[in-house]
């Protein structure tokens, strides 16, 4: 039976790809690898999160999470663990599309799973039972391993998808304006079922503090 444990999870954005330069909808796989400006902003990320404790990092299979949850990983001299369920919203039809329509079908569709209508599907792709679902399950088994802190490299859109959905202090409904730039992070604490947001890139999210050490008044230890 997995454990429960109260554990600080770190949900970081990778870096900046030529698909996003040109707002293609790249979510197939191996993916474009990261521009010589995404390689500096990982690097960043890197030394950020060294001065973390992290004791794992995680990664999807797709190329430029791969190259980004490298370097958070090395100060640490952690392998980067590779799973498919973290990978992107899968974009199906819309594939590499660039026209607005198309990014505004894609974002729309994860805006109403965000507001509970799981059950429409993605062009040619998957429904948002099915994407959540594959998140969750990588989620449970990091934090069945019972490590206290660890990383997951991932993707901007299954990332603002799962921690609305997920983190008991957030409207689902703000799926729609909360943005996240290329190496940002979402911080969350907590058990699988029971998470609290406290930390959306540079803003503090308001929550109630379940991991010890947590700064005072329920603000999260700044990652620098």
């Amino acid at each position: 039976m997995t454990s429960r444990v109260t554990m600080r999870l770190h949900l970081i954005r990778h870096g900046q790809t030529p698909s996003n330069l040109t707002h293609a909808l790249d979510t197939d796989e191996p993916g474009a690898p990261l521009t010589p400006e995404g390689e500096r902003q990982a690097r960043a990320v890197g030394r950020v999160f060294a001065n973390r404790p992290l004791a794992a990092v995680y990664a999807s299979h797709l190329t430029r999470a791969r190259q980004t949850a490298a370097q958070v990983a090395r100060p640490h001299g952690l392998e980067v663990q590779l799973r498919q369920g973290l990978r992107e919203i899968l974009a199906g039809d819309l594939e590499m599309r660039t026209d607005p329509a198309s990014v505004q079908q894609y974002l729309g569709t994860m805006i109403a799973w965000a507001a509970g209508d799981l059950d429409r599907v993605m062009p040619g792709g998957e429904d948002g039972h099915r994407t959540l679902e594959r998140y969750d399950r990588v989620v449970a088994e990091v934090a069945g391993t019972g490590v206290p802190e660890a990383a997951l490299v991932s993707h901007g859109a299954i990332i603002r998808l799962w921690a609305v959905t997920r983190g008991a202090n957030l409207d689902p409904a703000e799926a729609a304006e909360r943005w996240l730039d290329n190496t940002g992070v979402v911080t969350l604490e907590g058990t699988p079922g029971d998470w609290q947001v406290t930390a959306w890139q540079d803003e503090v999210v308001p929550h109630a503090s379940a991991v010890p050490g947590d700064g005072p008044g329920g603000r999260p230890v700044p990652l620098t």
